[in-house]
């Protein structure tokens, strides 16, 4: 059996695999690290619909010739996905009262629906509690929308425009033992918040650039670290630097809570992102 992907024969050893279902689960690793999804699959030329995939995935790989598998970059099905959820939002606000309490349950069985819950949980909380009639507004989920749409779509200018919330992220956090000793827990509270979304902002472009080949090329120095290997390294600091900070906000410990703020959370989070903006390919970075 020959394998191909987007039309070209694939090296690929098979070991034990026996049905088609074990050869896709097989590749589904090797396709996710290079930024791909599966969009559409052909056996001898056959397309395989939705209603045919379970007896498809049973099939003995010695029965058949060429296994033709179709796929799309992550950020391609991510962007059709946002665009459809914003026709979703268009779609939910023209309806009326009755008809919306009944919207969510059609669309979490949807196509962008599943996509969302396995790539964004907290966006498709979002859209949960939109399309239930909750607490969140359309219009706010619509923002949200459009700003993973550009982080998809720009990511380094999008990286760009987020340095006035990162220098007001890191005064703040500078400013946070004193107002918990002067008892604004509401401002503290609020620059915990602030912080959280400018890190978990810049996590998700990182991914994007990653993804979509925005980073420069690792350095063939073996002596030196590698750029990924160093942003990969800065991430995995910052984010056991972040675990003990929440944690010492938790139990108010305002010491403790003011060293990591001002001395480790703001510089490490503005080292962080200078590192990442260095290695964008293109004059982003340079910028």
């Amino acid at each position: 059996m020959e394998i191909k992907i987007n039309g070209k024969p694939l090296n690929f050893t098979l070991d034990n695999e026996k049905t088609i279902g074990e050869v896709l689960a097989a590749l589904e690793q090797w396709l996710t690290d290079s930024g791909h999804r599966m969009s559409e699959l052909s056996i001898d030329g056959e397309i395989i619909s939705a209603s045919m995939i379970e007896d498809a995935f049973s099939r003995d790989i010695m029965t058949l010739k060429i296994l033709d598998i179709s796929t799309k970059t992550t950020a391609e099905l991510a962007t059709s996905c946002l665009l459809t959820l914003l026709d979703d939002i268009k779609k939910y606000e023209s309806l009326d009262y009755g008809e919306k309490t009944q919207f969510f349950k059609t669309w979490q069985k949807s196509a962008q629906a599943k996509f969302i819950s396995e790539q964004w949980s907290a966006l498709f909380s979002s859209c949960a509690d939109v399309f239930s009639g909750g607490s969140v507004n359309s219009r706010v989920l619509q923002s949200i929308t459009e700003e993973r749409l550009r982080e998809i779509n720009k990511p380094a200018q999008e990286l760009v425009n987020l340095e006035p919330l990162l220098i007001e992220t890191c005064n703040r956090l500078v400013d946070l033992p004193l107002d918990i000793q002067t008892g604004k827990d509401k401002r503290a509270a609020e620059t915990i918040q602030l912080f959280s979304c400018a890190s978990e902002k810049i996590f998700r472009i990182y991914k994007q650039l990653k993804n979509q080949g925005l980073l420069k090329e690792e350095s063939s120095d073996a002596s030196e670290e590698t750029k990924e290997k160093s942003i990969l390294a800065l991430i995995n600091d910052f984010g056991e630097a972040t675990k003990e900070l929440l944690q010492a906000y938790e139990r108010q410990d305002i010491i403790l809570v003011g060293d990591l703020a001002e001395y480790e959370m703001a510089p490490q989070l503005q080292n962080l992102y200078k590192v990442i903006m260095l290695n964008i390919r293109g004059t982003a970075g340079s910028q």
